[in-house]
């Protein structure tokens, strides 16, 4: 199944799919805009131009897991996906992800405007290379067994 993850923030969004082989994680873009509605209208549009059966919206919990204002914020931005797509949008738990993605752009040295060009997609990717291992292994665990 094709799956759209996204990593929304205020200012940009970032975007990334995987195939229906659910293999491997790729980023797509970054939307650049401020207004929620509007951002969940150009997501809603990336999800049918991917053909996106599934959404998986980022869901940035305390590290305490409680719900803070930001992630109401994703709440309302996947209820609205919800009502602008046919798909089936999930939040998925991604804290940290936005701090794994600095630490990864650390390594390769990637600075200034290059780095907040990726630094939404990568998080986006992280989102979903997470959710695809956590479906793999769900997938492995309701498998039947051979004898």
């Amino acid at each position: 199944m094709v799956i759209l993850a996204v990593d929304f923030g205020d200012v940009r969004t970032g975007i990334a799919v995987c195939g229906k082989s659910e293999l491997i994680a790729s980023p797509v873009c970054v939307i650049t805009e401020t207004d929620m509605l509007k951002c969940a209208e150009k997501t809603a549009a990336l999800a049918k131009e991917q053909r996106a059966q599934q959404i998986v919206v980022g869901y940035p919990k305390n590290m305490n897991g409680s719900v803070g204002e930001r992630a109401e914020k994703c709440r309302l931005f996947a209820d609205e996906l919800s009502r602008l797509t046919d798909c089936t949008v999930e939040l998925w738990d991604e804290r940290c992800t936005t701090v794994m993605a600095h630490q990864a752009l650390n390594v390769t040295n990637t600075r200034g405007k290059k780095r907040k060009a990726v630094v939404d997609q990568l998080a986006a990717v992280l989102i979903l290379e997470s959710y695809l291992e956590y479906k793999h292994r769900r997938d492995a665990d309701t498998a039947p067994k051979l004898p």
